[in-house]
């Protein structure tokens, strides 16, 4: 269901269900949730994978027809927990990489807009799908719209047209789009250039944006902690010694 493996600072979570495109369902979520909010504080990046010909192809079909027979309140429940596996992936303190190739639909298209860094492969598909079902992109609605914008995003919620990698890529969903065979070299590019970098700075450049627009004030505030850090002090000391700060790891 995941396959989870650590490579020094590096965490590969890959999705497997590819019988069914890597769907959603409870117990993928749940487990793909605990992984995220237990994420350990040695862990610099993490890579977010399907197996197979799918990214994700969002919920599974099972899962639907089991949850279409719940009350409101279970419907509640199962919905706040899929909004936690969203919130788990944006808020994850180390830099986080959707390598994605074929569908992503849906939920698998949540999973895009909460990662920092998203890479696909020219065929890969996108679509807010949910409406074809009669249902609202909603959980995932906080993460997409400030990454696509309220247009890009009105458009696409409401038609839940497919849509291709280079117009994810036009409308910042995608941030890159690499032939197929080119998808792990981009992500090690991607890897190899986070290692470089303070993992606390990293961690606090990232909240930046999810906190943001911060005040003056704040804003003063955090770049005065962030320099008052031992991090950012060994970092500025490597950089006028002209050598390698400490917190930088060879891939």
């Amino acid at each position: 269901m995941l396959m989870v493996e650590a490579q020094g600072p590096i965490l590969f979570v890959r999705l497997n269900r590819p019988d069914v495109r890597n769907a959603f369902n409870d117990e993928l979520i749940a487990v793909l949730t605990e992984t995220f909010e237990r994420i350990d504080r040695g862990v610099r990046a993490v890579v977010l994978a399907g197996e197979g010909k799918a990214f994700c192809a969002g919920g599974d079909l099972q899962w639907m027809r089991k949850a279409s027979a719940y009350t409101e309140d279970e419907n509640v429940r199962d919905a706040t927990q899929l909004a936690r596996l969203f919130e788990a992936i944006a808020v994850c303190p180390a830099l986080t990489i959707a390598r994605v190739q074929g569908a992503a639909f849906g939920g698998g298209c949540g999973l895009v807009s909460c990662v920092d860094v998203a890479i696909a492969e020219p065929a890969a598909l996108f679509a807010f799908s949910e409406v074809r079902l009669g249902l609202i992109p909603a959980t995932i609605s906080r993460f997409v719209i400030p990454k696509i914008g309220p247009g890009n995003a009105r458009w696409l919620f409401a038609t839940g047209e497919a849509f291709p990698a280079a117009v994810a890529q036009r409308i910042g969903l995608v941030h890159e789009v690499v032939d197929t065979d080119q998808l792990d070299h981009a992500v090690a590019v991607k890897l190899e250039a986070v290692l470089k970098c303070g993992p606390y700075a990293v961690e606090q450049a990232k909240r930046l944006v999810l906190d943001g627009p911060l005040s003056i004030e704040e804003s003063a505030r955090r770049l005065a902690a962030t320099r008052a850090s031992e991090e950012a002090q060994e970092g500025v000391a490597a950089f006028l010694d002209k050598r390698q700060a400490s917190f930088v790891v060879t891939p």
